[in-house]
């Protein structure tokens, strides 16, 4: 009975270090497993001709003029990260659309599409399709809907070769003319 009793005890302290060890993903910040991104500390900046990024809009994840036309531009820069994301092999991003009233559009395919950008003082586009590009490490098309993955709780594979700079989101539906960015997660598998 003593052995039994000793061996109980073992496992009890075992299990407790372990549950003590594993750490958790809480509201945001960063975990051993996961960053999310405060955004709050973000910054949505105009876009003019070639891409030349302009004067923050006072807004930190939302367009604060309608889109004027499909595949119009919504660049949000990021805060400086505070861990190194590159050590992350995928992402999760989450976004809301509205119409030109405020109300929101429910999410599925051809709403949006997304590009996270390493640098954005060289290429923010990359080619037509979707995958990976230098300086894209991500570009998808249908954020929030059934063929994304980025916005799924599993997110999308990516190798960082740096800390990304920002992201670009791009209606690709005429009736989308604000796009919200909800989450950013960096984590692994």
């Amino acid at each position: 009975m003593k052995k039994w009793g000793i061996v109980c005890a073992v496992i009890a302290v075992a299990a407790l270090v372990g549950c003590a060890s594993s750490g958790g993903s809480g509201g945001g910040g960063a975990s051993g497993d996961a960053y999310t991104v405060d955004l709050s500390a973000c910054k949505v900046v105009e876009l003019g001709d070639k891409d030349a990024i302009g004067a923050p809009t006072g807004e930190t994840v939302r367009n604060p003029n309608p889109f004027q036309r499909n595949y119009d531009n919504l660049l949000i820069l990021f805060p400086e990260f505070p861990v190194d994301v590159t050590k992350f092999s995928r992402v999760t991003i989450r976004a809301k659309y509205f119409n030109s009233d405020g109300g929101e559009i429910i999410q599925g395919d051809g709403n949006a599409m997304v590009s996270l950008i390493e640098d954005v003082t060289k290429d923010m586009r990359g080619g037509a399709g979707e995958g990976v590009y230098a300086n894209i490490p991500l570009k998808q098309y249908n954020v929030g809907g059934f063929s994304g993955p980025a916005s799924t709780d599993r997110g999308s594979r990516i190798k960082l070769s740096m800390a990304p700079q920002g992201i670009l989101f791009q209606n690709s539906n005429p009736n989308v003319k604000f796009i919200e960015l909800t989450e950013v997660t960096f984590h692994n598998d």
